[in-house]
């Protein structure tokens, strides 16, 4: 499933907590670690004036973004660790290197060191989140998403569509690894079907949503039975990105799984702003997997 994992850092805590996810997973799939921090000169330069910046200014940067890595290096236990300084913006830099070098999966922070010195995480991952064609693993520092070692429930929500069935495959080889318990669920977003935030869908128009959600868990569900694991499914009427913070709380998950696109139009929630928002405020990591993500095998 995961040959090849990078984790760009920008020497903060949240880079720091996520590439603990990420060599744990590196470790269960055999994977090499390439770390990258990239020095962003013209951001940096924009501060000041005309005449840019200093040659010891640039240096300094680089030997920050050098510490970085060595934070994240130190936390390895083997020698599978590869890493890099490169100079640019970041997002496409980032990108850039993933195509490179094969990359199966991106870990990242989603919040960052802000400032003349730092390229803000928060944007860069959402960039990243967006646009790449390999799964990305987000997470910030919260009480629930340090490393434990492994994970005992994974959350994999659905819409019914193709792109949210992208996570399927990710999602299985990552509970097989851990035994963990899959939980299926479907939000219907009772505010969007009815066309106005604030009208609610008639029962008869809801029942049929609520029935192809189903639909669609129970399609998921035998997928996860299929690979031995226990599952457990759920239909909810909400605001999705809500709804699934609040299933998230109420069901002790470690690991969210999840499309970033998904259908569209009054019968279906779009999973790709629901993912963003939840990445957002999520308390633990997310594996976020785009439509083009190949799933590979478990």
């Amino acid at each position: 499933m995961y040959d090849s994992v990078l984790v760009p850092t920008d020497g903060s805590d949240h880079a720091a907590r996520v590439a603990r996810h990420a060599l744990g997973l590196a470790r269960w799939f055999d994977a090499t670690v390439h770390v990258l921090s990239v020095v962003d000169v013209s951001a940096t330069g924009g501060v000041f004036d005309a005449g840019g910046v200093s040659p010891a200014f640039v240096e300094r940067l680089e030997d920050d973004a050098a510490d970085a890595i060595e934070r994240i290096e130190s936390m390895a236990d083997d020698d599978r660790v590869r890493s890099a300084v490169l100079k640019g913006s970041p997002a496409p830099t980032i990108l850039e290197y993933a195509g490179d070098h094969d990359i199966d999966l991106i870990a990242m922070g989603t919040h960052g060191r802000t400032g003349v010195s730092r390229y803000v995480t928060g944007s860069v991952t959402e960039r990243v989140v967006r646009q790449s064609d390999v799964p990305v693993m987000t997470a910030r520092v919260t009480d629930r998403s340090e490393w434990t070692g492994g994970y005992d429930e994974i959350l994999l929500p659905t819409d019914g569509s193709e792109a949210a069935a992208a996570a399927i495959d990710h999602a299985l080889a990552i509970a097989t690894r851990t035994d963990a318990r899959v939980h299926v669920v479907s939000v219907v977003d009772v505010t969007t079907v009815a066309g106005r935030p604030t009208i609610l869908a008639p029962n008869d128009i809801l029942a049929k949503f609520e029935s192809d959600a189903e639909t669609a868990v129970e399609t998921v569900a035998a997928a996860v039975r299929d690979a031995g694991l226990d599952v457990v499914t759920h239909v909810r009427k909400e605001i999705p990105s809500q709804g699934l913070l609040e299933y998230v709380d109420d069901h002790d998950i470690d690991l969210v799984a999840m499309g970033t696109h998904g259908r569209t139009g009054v019968d279906r929630v779009l999973l790709g702003s629901t993912t963003e928002r939840f990445v957002r405020r999520a308390p633990v990591p997310v594996l976020a997997v785009g439509p083009d993500a190949d799933g590979g095998s478990n």
